[in-house]
């Protein structure tokens, strides 16, 4: 099957999945923040920031229908950033009664420009931008203007006159195909010239509560505004073309910097908060603070979703999603499934059997590991299932990464549904699926962001099974899920073992995948992890393995030529494999780990060291 067909076929899985998990409005019991995504690199990062705080969060796609939006009932929305400019053609925008709402907003780069955009300013491109480190100067509430570059200047003044004179067109760009229709539109009024600032976020003073919520609004801090707490000057991050030029009518400057004039602004009146620079990314110091004063001094949040209250919701709504039906659940031995077990042994005892597949793309003694691990440490009742040739049997042939992932990700499932067969009454299929899994099989998440690769378990199931999916982990971080995982009791070898992908080495051997070549990198790999793991810095690892590259160069060994393969040493530093940064392992190691590659592994006379980060690398060659 071509790999267009594979793509159409998993869009449609896609499409199929989402209206199979739909939101649970009615089982939202803790106070939600909901992230608009429009693209940006840092979109998962803001759901991370958030979750830190002890604040249940969701990330959806910018054009989710209003309607579910009003039904999940946040307590606040976060607008994230993105590459497009929100007046070009086609820019990705969301419902505009979300500031009819009546719940803060707070816009985040691209997300500030489409509130002052949505709200009646107005935002142009073609000035010079701030890329990478800046200093905002936070103004206070002293009812001065600030002085403004004379450019600048003459821009408010027009903006002024002609606010007396008409409103402001919409400046919203025509809603894309296929998107919901657009709820009735309110009058966006007249646009604020540039001079006007009253304080700093503003406060929220007498402020309604949230017209979606039906308790009574929490009691705010005195200074709750988005820099409470901060100096007057602050290192931010910037990474913006565009500028606000001109406010909504009643919003108020709330920082700037030497060459942006709105580096952040506010209208407290309509809950609206706006930064141009990125709080979620570390390289702004004080951007934790600052969503902290969001999150419980804006939006009233209490701070309680915890893993132990994880845990009590997934596990009242496991039991009843299954009832007395049966649930098989792969598993591979990695963090992600032996969790995913785990919890959902918890749930439903033993109506839950393990299946372990041996593939045949597993590393050395992987399976017997695996195996003795769930039945002696977990008391998981497993079946191993020996499939070893049938999947190199479906990957003849094949050498694009793509269709490699999608062709085990079905055999998979063929796999388990004859399994179930056996044991009888299973209806149910687990899976370890996790948040970043969703992001890089994009077609399944729905946002302006593109497909990066997709992943083996994502899609939803074919349309020849008849599982029902079970994904408790689909909305959790590596970092989250470890964490799980020491709630739920597991050893520590078993909540850090590395990461290791579904389709196992078929996506460390670049291009086709045959015997002989798994073979290489088995033996490859093992001399890596043998040797890492005597590193003293072995815990600051990530991730550790070697790559076998379809490439062969001339060499040497014992005065006659070679001719053979190429092998890479991928070592990565990183927190939840969102981004990565490649290890810098001392010279020594590097050179020993090539010593014996070469002199150990039949058929290799290079060795290679992958210096590329994440992004814009994969931690995965494929």
């Amino acid at each position: 099957m071509q790999l267009e067909a594979w793509s159409l076929r998993l869009d449609w899985y896609g499409s199929r999945i989402r209206r199979k998990h739909k939101l649970r409005e009615e089982k939202l019991t803790h106070d939600t923040i909901l992230i608009l995504d429009f693209g940006s690199q840092y979109s998962q990062l803001i759901a991370r920031r958030v979750r830190e705080h002890h604040v249940y969060c969701r990330l959806v796609p910018c054009n989710v229908p209003f309607e579910r939006i009003r039904a999940l009932r946040p307590r606040g929305i976060i607008l994230s950033g993105g590459p497009s400019s929100v007046w070009a053609p086609g820019a990705p925008t969301c419902d505009p009664a979300v500031l009819e709402l009546g719940v803060p907003v707070l816009g985040i780069c691209y997300g500030m420009q489409l509130l002052a955009q949505m709200a009646g300013g107005r935002v142009e491109g073609g000035h010079a931008g701030e890329y990478g480190p800046a200093t905002i100067e936070i103004l206070e509430d002293t009812g001065k203007m600030p002085v403004l570059p004379q450019s600048l200047a003459r821009v408010a003044d027009s903006a002024a006159r002609s606010s007396e004179v008409q409103p402001s067109p919409s400046p919203l760009p025509a809603r894309e195909r296929g998107m919901e229709p657009p709820l009735p539109r309110r009058e966006r009024g007249s646009q604020t010239p540039l001079p006007v600032r009253e304080g700093v976020g503003g406060g929220l003073g007498s402020v309604p509560a949230p017209t979606c919520r039906d308790e009574e609004p929490r009691p705010r801090t005195a200074a709750a505004g988005l820099f409470a707490g901060c100096a007057p000057t602050e290192k931010v991050w910037m990474s913006h073309g565009d500028r606000v030029v001109a406010l909504p009518a009643g919003a108020r400057v709330t920082a700037r910097t030497p060459t942006v004039e709105v580096a952040a602004f506010a209208d407290p009146a309509r809950r609206i908060y706006a930064v141009q620079f990125h709080p979620e990314v570390s390289h702004t110091p004080q951007g934790g603070r600052m969503l902290h004063n969001f999150l419980f001094d804006i939006c009233g949040c209490r701070g309680d979703w915890t893993m132990a209250s994880f845990i009590a919701e997934a596990v009242a709504d496991i039991k009843q999603r299954v009832g007395a039906d049966r649930v098989v659940c792969g598993l591979s031995g990695g963090v992600d499934s032996t969790v995913v077990a785990t919890l959902i042994h918890r749930a439903i005892g033993d109506q839950l059997t393990c299946i372990f597949v041996d593939n045949g793309l597993l590393r050395a003694g992987e399976a017997e590991e695996v195996v003795r691990m769930a039945r002696d440490l977990i008391g998981l009742k497993v079946d191993a299932v020996d499939a070893a040739e049938r999947f190199l049997r479906r990957l003849a042939g094949v050498t694009d990464p793509e269709e490699k992932r999608l062709a085990i990700g079905d055999e998979f499932v063929r796999v388990f549904t004859e399994e179930a067969a056996r044991i009888g009454g299973a209806r149910f299929l687990a899976q370890g699926t996790l948040f970043p899994d969703l992001i890089e099989s994009q077609s399944a998440f729905g946002g302006p962001s593109a497909r990066i690769k997709s992943h083996h378990n994502v899609g939803g199931m074919p349309a020849w099974s008849q599982f029902t999916l079970i994904e408790p982990l689909r909305e959790l971080f590596k970092d989250e899920v470890r964490e799980l995982g020491r709630e739920l009791g597991l050893p520590h070898g078993i909540l850090h073992r590395q990461p290791f992908p579904g389709p196992g080495l078929a996506v460390r051997v670049v291009g086709e995948v045959t015997p002989s070549g798994l073979r290489i990198l088995r033996e490859a790999d093992a001399i890596v992890q043998d040797e890492m793991r005597k590193w003293e810095h072995y815990g600051t690892i990530w991730q550790s393995f070697a790559v076998l590259l379809p490439v062969k160069s001339v060499g040497v060994m014992g005065d006659a030529r070679t001719y053979d393969f190429a092998v890479a040493i991928r070592v990565v530093t990183s927190r939840d494999g969102m981004t990565a940064d490649w290890a810098r392992l001392p010279d020594d190691l590097l050179a020993w780990l090539s010593t014996r590659i070469i002199n150990e592994v039949d058929g290799v006379n290079r060795v290679l060291y992958d210096i590329s980060s994440k992004p814009p690398s994969t931690i995965e060659w494929e």
